[in-house]
């Protein structure tokens, strides 16, 4: 009986990535397993053929052969370490691909990671000046360590855990039920493979202690609210003398009362008082580096109008010297308070003011008196 196309099979095309052929193969053993379709033999047959077809495809060296020469990459024993006259040996790869799918949950590739450490988050807060020139910061992190007496292995100085003699030293422990082969964590262990017959007091045989530790981070120049810095290593300490987790430095930078910031760049807003606005003139603005620089003010100058002070703005990180800009926005404010003399002098202004003196205010007449002549 000719075979097919195992791509056929699973209902997926030759560039499937792996994530849609392990999609299409869940669904396709579910609907044909043996349990959900009783003295069905089509249903056994297509369940034996998609599992076949996936045992193929999930791995990459495999399905390569595939690609290339097709069934025959299988045949005599080829690429495959099948039975013969079989290259599918049915039972051992329907284990392995139970793994693939499975294993996470049952304890499968939990049980090989949890050796690793936890990673931990810590955050830190800072100014915008120690962003804008970096710092060392001292932080203090309660975290698990390893313990000095056992050496983190958890058993009693002198002694070293035994290999669990339940489950060879795996963690966990598989049971055959029909086609499935179920897997779970070693009971008299609890998936660590060793038991401990002399615990450390210190640690109470876990192989850590909760210590809070100070360590120093640099912040560098630049950061912005949500910079992660890394420590590798600083995190939870592993398990049964496993590597240490990670610690994530998590930044977020407090409002300025002066600056604002839009990523590289920084805004000033800066009043000014009418007649510099009018007349013109030099104003000095601060830099948040301490510092302070000239701005001119042109003859005539409006509200909102922004001047662009180049390179005092943020450091770019990890840019070298670049730096952002310092965009400096200017308010005009209006007098209050103002003495009977120089309500005097701003009447004798307004009427000495000739057309073309307010041009934003004159324009916007013309318009109106547009509109309201449309509307009659």
């Amino acid at each position: 009986m000719t075979k097919r196309c195992y791509y056929e099979v699973l209902g997926v095309e030759r560039s499937a990535p792996i994530e849609t052929i392990k999609g299409a193969y869940r669904k396709a053993a579910k609907e044909h397993h043996p349990d959900r379709n009783h003295g069905d033999s089509t249903a056994e047959v297509r369940f034996k053929e998609v599992s076949e077809a996936y045992e193929v495809l999930k791995d990459d060296q495999k399905r390569a052969a595939y690609d290339r020469f097709g069934h025959a990459a299988f045949e005599h024993g080829v690429g495959h370490g099948g039975g013969r006259g079989n290259p599918f040996d049915f039972a051992s790869s329907f284990t392995d691909i139970f793994d693939d799918l499975f294993g996470e949950f049952t304890g499968g590739r939990k049980a090989r990671r949890q050796n690793r450490g936890q990673d931990l988050r810590f955050n830190l807060e800072i100014n915008l000046e120690e962003a804008f020139k970096g710092r060392q910061a001292q932080i203090k992190v309660p975290t698990a360590v390893a313990c000095e007496v056992c050496g983190g292995t958890g058993a009693e100085s002198g002694t070293r855990p035994e290999q669990c003699p339940t489950c060879s030293g795996i963690g966990k422990v598989r049971a055959q039920q029909g086609f499935f082969t179920i897997e779970r964590t070693c009971p008299s262990c609890r998936g660590h493979g060793r038991i401990i017959r002399n615990p450390c007091k210190p640690c109470q045989g876990t192989g850590h202690l909760q210590k809070e530790r100070t360590l120093a981070v640099d912040v560098p120049p630049g950061v912005e609210e949500g910079t992660r810095i890394r420590l590798a290593g600083e995190g939870q300490s592993g398990m049964n003398g496993g590597p240490s987790g990670d610690l994530y430095i998590f930044i977020s930078v407090t409002p300025h009362p002066i600056f604002q910031r839009d990523g590289h760049d920084l805004y000033c807003r800066c009043p000014v008082s009418f007649t510099t606005a009018a007349l013109g003139g030099t104003i000095e603005v601060p830099t948040l580096d301490g510092g302070r620089t000239k701005v001119t003010v042109p003859e005539g100058t409006q509200p909102g109008r922004q001047f662009r002070v180049r390179s005092k703005g943020m450091p770019v990180l990890r840019g070298g010297n670049m730096s952002g800009d310092l965009y400096v926005e200017l308010a005009v404010e209006t007098p209050v308070k103002l003495s009977k003399k120089q309500k005097e002098l701003l009447r004798e202004f307004e009427k000495v003011s000739e057309p073309g003196c307010h041009p934003e205010s004159e324009g916007f007449m013309a318009k109106l008196k547009d509109f309201w002549k449309a509307a009659d």
